[in-house]
């Protein structure tokens, strides 16, 4: 894990699917539990949704909250 990447998790939107423009951090457990059964898809994304995955498996999702707080989170970029 890159230190940018829990940064990344409350600015990068889903790209695609039934959650597509979501930011990945608000991402519903089950669906991160569907792709973790599934598989996660190659490159940063699948990295970024692992990792979320074990965030929110872990109950640690209060962790994201500070990186909310800063200027511009939550706004998906490309």
């Amino acid at each position: 894990m890159d230190a940018g990447d829990l940064e990344l998790l409350v600015r990068r939107a889903m790209p695609f699917g039934k959650h597509q423009g979501r930011v990945i951090a608000d991402l519903p457990g089950p669906y991160l539990a569907w792709f973790a059964r599934a598989g996660f898809p190659p490159g940063e994304l699948g990295r970024l949704l692992a990792l979320m995955h074990e965030i929110d498996h872990n109950g640690l999702r209060a962790l994201l909250d500070p990186l909310r707080e800063r200027p511009g989170a939550g706004q998906p970029r490309g």
